[in-house]
């Protein structure tokens, strides 16, 4: 079975909720299902802080990235309040959107997390495709799950779903 790997961006202010969903749904996939699916956090700054003041120390910073060695990325909303769009919209990370576009990776985002997305062009005339946006936190275990599903399979998603008790 091939690697697959995912790249979660959290931006400051992100929201916890909508980053743990990712970090559990592939979680479950590798640990209890045997998916070689394999995670690394980011950030500018080696350490983040959460909307909710949760601090969370990332497996690298941006300026370590090649989007080569990824699949997808995920990335979770945050609260404008607090500063999230200060990085999300930051051009480092809309360019790195762009890159991971211009491949064809999947790119899986929840709530305002689409929000860098309309802003690096990427939308333009589609959503669709290696695209995944959605609109509240609500929605994330969904998003989640539909990227377990790009990377796996619909069969193996929906086991790893009922599994999870969803």
């Amino acid at each position: 079975m091939q690697n697959k790997k995912v790249l979660v961006f959290l931006a400051k202010a992100f929201e916890t909720m909508e980053f743990s969903v990712f970090i559990d749904v592939l979680g479950w996939g590798r640990v209890d299902y045997g998916h070689n699916i394999f995670v690394d956090t980011c950030g500018f700054t080696e350490k983040v802080i959460s909307t909710f003041n949760v601090p969370v120390i990332v497996d690298k910073t941006i300026e370590e990235i090649n989007v080569d060695e990824y699949d997808a990325l995920a990335i979770p909303g945050g609260f404008g309040e607090f500063g999230f769009y200060e990085e999300a919209y930051n051009e480092k990370f809309l360019k790195l959107i762009r890159e991971f576009d211009a491949k064809g990776k999947i790119i899986a985002s929840i709530c305002s997390g689409a929000f860098p997305l309309g802003k690096s062009g990427v939308l333009k005339n589609r959503v669709d495709g290696n695209i995944i946006t959605s609109y509240c936190p609500e929605t994330a275990p969904n998003v989640a799950f539909e990227l377990l599903k790009m990377l796996t399979s619909e069969e193996e998603m929906t086991v790893i779903k009922k599994a999870m008790g969803f």
